[in-house]
């Protein structure tokens, strides 16, 4: 069968000069008056606070508020131009297209998680920022330039006309559709995330209303509507991101810049470590996870006979307690002490491995997490395990770097984006600004991990438990995977071994922990919903072309028309 191939001259711009700088003009000023209304919205919110509005009201309307706005652009952006659908006329200027791409790619994974993974891995979490803005640097000199220069619409137009031949296109659709899939299960799950712990609902609920807000935000305009929504959200998560971060640096060092303070700090920190690593009490809760973990151990070496141990324990214990008439809610907890006893040898096997190798990591110094500055594991001077154990860490630490940066340069998602500009120099120049609007936020987040940890070890570690602020129980009752604070060896206080946190909720909880008003909460909440919203239109509208116009108007039906099309 031969196979039909189609080339394609580059597309110019739709606008000639004069109308396209009074079209930037007019952009200026849209994006201006955006960007102090949601300031004046986030003063009154604070206003409201002051005067006893609820925090579960304060975080309903941080959320609603933007998505609200986000879905007037859908509506007033919608089309049936497959132009304008497709690559939003190709008429995006390179300063706005520059932070749309920003927006599409800082995710509610670089929102929400890149601070929390510095905070977990120190050191180790800088290839992740190394790799991300490197990608760009390949995406700028490499790909961008020729994506345009082609004039298509989505990457595998480019692979079609490239390679000449509807195999390559097939390929890349089902490589789009492939990894846009799974990244955005990511974006739904930090919607879900948000929401709850915000507005109180069910996360199931969250879910739904945030891909209520992206429908209505991507699929009536297409790549038109995707753009400037985009633009609107890189305004609020920009916000989001800087002014809690800000506001920390000025508490702790009276600096506004944070990345002034994240040197002093991060002494700070080393010094703290080392105490921690001296505490006895640490040494003693350490030692009461060493002791666990020998037990789960124990079991696994013979798991029917310890399966039978534990069910013949339990059981006999609600007999005792019902011979003893015990209060019901006794009788109760130990019927649910049963209950979780695991039914087979294979349920048994998985949950108490996986419960030894919890606290196996939990047994390690400094709850798990390596020393802050410490470059690789091992020591280039020690012995020749350790010295080995370096080289490795060192060489994990190259390939994941280089690994990010062409994950970064080959994600479909963002390479549509320079389609968009009204030329070949305009898509070089939009990478550019790209670049720095994501820089704007990177080279943030290794401080804002530094001025949480200080919180952490100041505020939180040695407290008593009976005095625990509340922030815990709240984000405890979102997920118990993503917060514990137990008191292991029964001192009544705190210890950095008894915590476990995970790097999902540190920016989101960044306010509370650091004592600031509730206001500052919703704002950053509002952020990482713009973030994952903005990853999520970009990700969908991806799946949807492809589907569209490579799969249906490129291979099955050639003759379609424009508006069954889009």
């Amino acid at each position: 069968m031969a196979i039909r191939t189609r080339t394609f001259a580059p597309a110019r711009s739709r606008l000639p000069p004069l109308r396209s700088e009074a079209f930037s003009r007019r952009l200026h000023w849209i994006y201006l008056a955006f960007g102090l209304a949601f300031l004046a919205f986030v003063a009154l919110m604070a206003l409201l606070e002051q005067l006893g509005l609820s925090r579960r009201w304060i975080g309903f309307l941080f959320l609603l508020g933007p998505i609200v706005f986000y879905a007037g652009i859908g509506i007033l952006s919608r089309t049936t131009d497959p132009t304008e659908y497709y690559v939003a006329g190709r008429r995006v200027p390179a300063l706005y297209n520059g932070m749309a791409t920003g927006a599409d790619w800082m995710s509610a994974a670089s929102f929400i998680g890149m601070a929390g993974t510095l905070y977990l891995g120190g050191y180790g979490g800088l290839a992740y920022i190394l790799g991300w803005t490197g990608g760009f640097c390949l995406v700028s000199l490499l790909i961008a330039p020729y994506l345009r220069k082609f004039g298509q619409y989505t990457i595998p137009d480019f692979l079609a006309a490239r390679y000449e031949g509807n195999l390559t296109r097939v390929i890349g659709v089902v490589a789009a559709i492939g990894c846009s899939f799974l990244y955005v299960v990511a974006q739904i799950y930090g919607v879900g995330l948000i929401t709850s712990r915000m507005t109180g609902v069910a996360f199931e609920v969250g879910v739904f209303l945030g891909l209520g807000g992206i429908l209505v935000c991507s699929f009536l305009g297409g790549m038109r509507a995707v753009t400037w929504t985009q633009v609107a959200q890189y305004i609020v998560l920009l916000v989001a991101f800087v002014v809690p971060v800000a506001w920390l640096s000025i508490k702790q060092h009276a600096t506004v810049l944070p990345q002034a303070t994240y040197g002093y700090q991060l002494q700070k920190v080393i010094a703290s470590e080392k105490r921690l690593q001296a505490d006895p009490a640490e040494r003693q809760v350490i030692a009461i996870f060493q002791a666990r973990a020998a037990e789960y151990e124990a079991r696994l070496a013979d798991i029917p006979a310890a399966l039978a141990v534990e069910r013949g324990a339990a059981t006999r214990r609600i007999a005792e307690l019902k011979a003893a008439n015990a209060p019901q809610g006794d009788i109760q907890a130990a019927e649910r002490v049963l209950a979780r006893v695991p039914h087979d040898a294979d349920a048994a096997r998985e949950e108490w491995t996986r419960e030894r190798d919890g606290d196996l990591e939990r047994a390690r110094p400094l709850a798990g997490m390596p020393p802050h500055a410490q470059q690789f594991a091992g020591d280039p001077h020690g012995d020749a395990a350790a010295r080995r154990l370096f080289d490795d860490s060192r060489r994990n630490f190259i390939a994941l770097v280089f690994c990010l940066m062409v994950g970064t340069a080959s994600l479909p998602h963002v390479l549509t984006r320079f389609y968009t500009t009204p030329s070949v120099a305009q898509a070089r120049v939009s990478v550019a600004w790209s670049l720095l609007f994501i820089v704007l936020l990177y080279i943030t987040a290794p401080a804002l991990a530094v001025l949480v940890k200080v919180e952490v070890f100041d505020s939180l570690v040695g407290a008593r438990f009976d005095q625990l602020p509340a922030w815990i129980n709240n984000w405890a009752h979102v997920d118990s995977s993503l917060l514990q604070v137990a008191d292991v060896n029964r001192d009544g206080i705190v210890q950095l071994g008894e915590i476990k946190i995970g790097g999902d909720i540190v920016v989101l909880a960044t306010p509370e922990i650091a004592g600031l008003p509730y206001v500052i909460s919703g704002l950053v909440a509002a952020g990482g919903l713009a973030a994952a919203l903005s990853t999520a239109d970009g990700l969908l509208l991806t799946i949807a072309n492809a589907l569209s116009h490579d799969l249906w108007f490129r291979i099955v039906d050639p003759g379609a028309r424009a508006t069954k099309r889009v």
